[in-house]
């Protein structure tokens, strides 16, 4: 019984923090980039913010880490070896002020270019997104736009829905297509000589 009763003791205590925080916590609409990258740096989830909103991504599935692995580890050969720089979520990239975006693979050529931060990245040369199961347009669409804006030079979209490798190029203030690349093909970068990935190779990677 003692134990019984310390238990509820405890899971009240719990529920009135919660309370109390969820209480205390901004509305949409009124984050602040300082309240935004407080909750990211103590949150287990992925969470993108614009302009005092938060959105909280979708948790990663399998086949989604093993296409990304993979295409890590084939960009970390092209890039990191040769003196530049490739991560992986979580790591934020800040579009503008008030913008952040969590992209699943960012790289920068130079590891001493300045865009590179501790806290978050203030730019990059490449960004890839998986394309998310449950809202594919965010990958498709809004990040075309988000990616954009923040100058990123280039921007691979894979999606496995359709088995395909989307590669944009900057143009001006907009993407424009370097290539679709289905399987039985390799998918190329415009920015990067010489890079080239089996679409096979990427889609049989679990």
């Amino acid at each position: 019984m003692i134990f019984g009763s310390h238990q509820s003791t405890i899971a009240t205590s719990q529920e009135e923090v919660d309370a109390l925080v969820l209480s205390a916590a901004p509305r949409q609409g009124q984050w602040s980039e300082e309240d935004y990258l407080w909750l990211s740096n103590h949150a287990s989830v992925l969470i993108e913010f614009t302009d005092g909103y938060i959105e909280v991504l979708p948790m990663p599935t399998d086949r989604h880490q093993s296409l990304l692995l993979l295409l890590y580890r084939l960009f970390f050969a092209a890039v990191e070896l040769h003196g530049g720089k490739v991560l992986i979520a979580p790591m934020r990239l800040r579009i503008r002020p008030g913008k952040y975006r969590e992209p699943d693979l960012l790289l920068v050529r130079s590891a001493h270019n300045v865009r590179r931060q501790d806290q978050f990245w203030t730019g990059a040369d490449l960004v890839l997104e998986v394309v998310s199961h449950d809202t594919p347009e965010r990958d498709l669409v809004e990040k075309c736009g988000d990616y954009a804006e923040g100058g990123i030079p280039e921007y691979w979209i894979v999606n496995s829905l359709d088995e395909t490798i989307t590669v944009l190029r900057l143009s001006g203030d907009a993407y424009v297509e370097h290539g679709t690349f289905g399987r039985g093909t390799q998918a190329t970068s415009a920015l990067l000589e010489g890079f080239a990935v089996s679409v096979d190779a990427v889609f049989d990677a679990e």
